[in-house]
């Protein structure tokens, strides 16, 4: 781990720590806004030899996990989701990501798909970041090659999720 995401990461922390919660993560999303803007640590965590969802911290005291994500097509599937008992922070790093937010229409359960409908649908560019705290739905779109930065609550590859569809 390079000296830039580690001190990052140790910010992280630090913010984490001293207001846990929505307005800790908040706090968190801002320095990832302004981290987006310095191309060595963007190119620390998500660069040429980036996987589609690579691991590049995972805070061994409260979780968190930081993820670089490259795409190199358009990905128009991605369902409508939220992240579980968890919390994520999407920040772009290049191209564009299209969001929708949806609002649930009817609750999700084991082996049945809840229902949303859409409320709003917005862009995000390189330097945006995004909060989506438990329970927020969303959906992303690429129409193109796209670098993110995520930063989730916990590791989401140990959580089953359930499903949602657009009413």
């Amino acid at each position: 781990m390079g000296t830039r995401l580690e001190q990052f990461a140790a910010e992280c922390r630090r913010l984490l720590q001293a207001e846990p919660g929505p307005a800790g993560r908040k706090r968190v999303c801002e320095l990832l806004s302004a981290s987006l803007r310095d191309a060595a640590f963007v190119e620390e965590v998500v660069n040429d030899a980036t996987s589609e969802r690579q691991l590049a911290y995972e805070d061994a005291e409260l979780g968190f996990c930081i993820f670089g994500h490259r795409y190199d097509h358009a990905r128009a599937d991605v369902p409508p989701h939220d992240h579980g008992p968890s919390w994520a922070i999407y920040g772009q790093a290049r191209g564009e990501t299209k969001m929708t937010d949806y609002a649930l229409v009817e609750p999700a359960a084991p082996g049945k798909a809840g229902k949303v409908r859409a409320t709003r649908s917005y862009a995000i560019g390189p330097g945006d970041a995004y909060l989506y705290n438990e329970g927020d739905l969303h959906a992303p779109l690429r129409e193109g090659p796209t670098r993110l930065v995520r930063i989730e609550g916990t590791n989401m590859d140990r959580i089953e999720r359930l499903k949602f569809a657009a009413a």
